[in-house]
């Protein structure tokens, strides 16, 4: 077509795909990966206070059971893949959309924690359980189905739909940056289950579910980061666990890295929980089995952070020359009882905050939890104490609140000068000697 008619044509043309969506025209997202003014994080329970709190980075939980329509329902919304409509809840996406936009447009960055939580419909058992999973299982989390056809199908066709509804370049629906796979798979028996299993044929399954991901994030997003979820055991396995219920952290890491490697690799990162290594004891400062080299240490705690980022600098786990990244996902403080409990908490995220500060491979800083709960097997990690008699209803702000909200202001120092002879030192470059 040539003449004066060509540009009204294609205005028109250039209209309609833009009405259709970025992904109409072939083309993931480009937008740069954002840079934070700090790493400060929470897993977020009150969307107004955690923005109140002045957070860069939110953790929010996403449960595949509440989100998959098995029936068709011609209400919700949906995905049509190779010939096939897979619907979706419209209730939890618009939940999910409203907490994620909200975050979003205050420029948080946004990560998702997939998990797979075991469901009373036999529907949703049938595609969304993996076919290795033990009902008799703790926490009733399953790893993700990417085995049966069925189950496979489903998994890309949600992640998919996801991926383009939170990577729009218009910001509808709300941004996502993160997308954290399972929950502490080294732990899988209780937090991401496929029955007994070895290391090696756990990395297998979670490598496949992983890559998928990562496959149907990159279509919609040229920068979106697809993570790996570990607890902190790392040359020891957990030892509330039995034989293929738990393995140690580093091995794991490795057999992922080559199983990756194998089938092409491609930029993973890393989610890392560097809990102290006595949940009970929030002072992360003398953890016994925290010791500086990698290769023998039996933890990583918040104590030899340093030791993570050494590993992951070895050739052999990086990807094109560069080192994976690496978000603190999930780790908190216990509240111990005694007159000095809350003090002492308050003190252990001001130790962790300047250990994470040094880290130059670490982006975030994510604590959890927003309130204490009451079913978490007495642990009391919250900014706030919860009423009594409920699961997680605020009742006051501890100590940790405040000075979680000052980390990253110029308060930061009076702030936290409470904490130094906490720790029995004079000043945050001793912190090594902390006793």
């Amino acid at each position: 077509m040539s003449g004066p008619n060509r540009w009204p044509v294609m205005l028109i043309l250039i209209t309609a795909l833009c009405g259709l969506g970025w992904n109409a025209l072939g083309a993931a997202n480009p937008e740069s990966y954002p840079q934070p003014a700090s790493k400060k994080g929470l897993q977020v329970q009150m969307v107004d206070d955690a923005i109140a709190l002045g957070i860069r980075h939110a953790a929010l939980n996403f449960n595949w059971a509440q989100l998959v329509d098995p029936r068709g329902d011609t209400n919700n919304p949906g995905l049509t893949r190779q010939g096939q409509t897979y619907r979706f809840q419209r209730g939890y996406v618009a939940a999910m959309d409203h907490q994620i936009r909200t975050l979003s447009e205050r420029g948080i960055v946004v990560s998702l924690i997939l998990l797979n939580y075991e469901s009373a419909d036999p529907d949703l058992r049938r595609i969304l359980l993996h076919p290795g999973y033990s009902t008799n299982c703790p926490n009733h989390l399953s790893a993700f189905n990417t085995v049966t056809p069925e189950g496979r199908a489903w998994y890309e066709a949600s992640i998919e739909f996801l991926a383009e509804r939170w990577n729009r370049p218009d910001g509808r629906h709300g941004r996502v940056w993160n997308w954290i796979v399972g929950n502490e798979v080294n732990s899988h028996w209780f937090w991401s289950n496929l029955g007994l299993s070895s290391s090696d044929a756990f990395a297998i399954d979670y490598e496949r579910t992983v890559r998928l991901t990562h496959q149907a994030v990159r279509k919609h997003s040229k920068n979106g980061r697809v993570f790996l979820s570990l607890e902190h055991h790392w040359n020891i396995a957990y030892p509330g666990g039995k034989q293929g219920q738990v393995f140690p952290g580093r091995p794991f890491l490795e057999a992922f890295a080559q199983k990756a490697r194998s089938g092409g690799d491609y930029d993973w990162h890393l989610a890392y929980h560097p809990y102290p290594e006595d949940l009970f004891n929030p002072r992360s400062w003398r953890d016994s089995s925290a010791q500086p080299d990698w290769k023998t240490t039996p933890r990583i705690t918040f104590r030899n952070l340093p030791a993570l980022g050494a590993f992951l600098s070895q050739p052999a786990l990086q990807f094109q020359g560069r080192n994976r990244r690496v978000i603190l996902s999930e780790q908190g403080f216990h509240t111990p009882d005694g007159p000095d409990g809350e003090t002492v908490q308050a003190a252990a995220y001001c130790y962790a905050w300047h250990q994470v500060a040094a880290e130059t491979g670490i982006d975030a800083f994510i604590l959890h939890r927003h309130v204490d709960h009451a079913q978490e097997g007495g642990l009391r990690l919250g900014l706030w104490t919860h009423t009594p008699g409920s699961v997680a209803t605020p009742e006051r702000r501890k100590p940790i609140y405040e000075v979680f909200r000052r980390a990253d202001t110029p308060e930061r120092d009076a702030a936290f000068a409470f904490a130094l002879p906490v720790l029995g030192i004079s000043s945050w470059e001793e912190r090594a000697r902390a006793r």
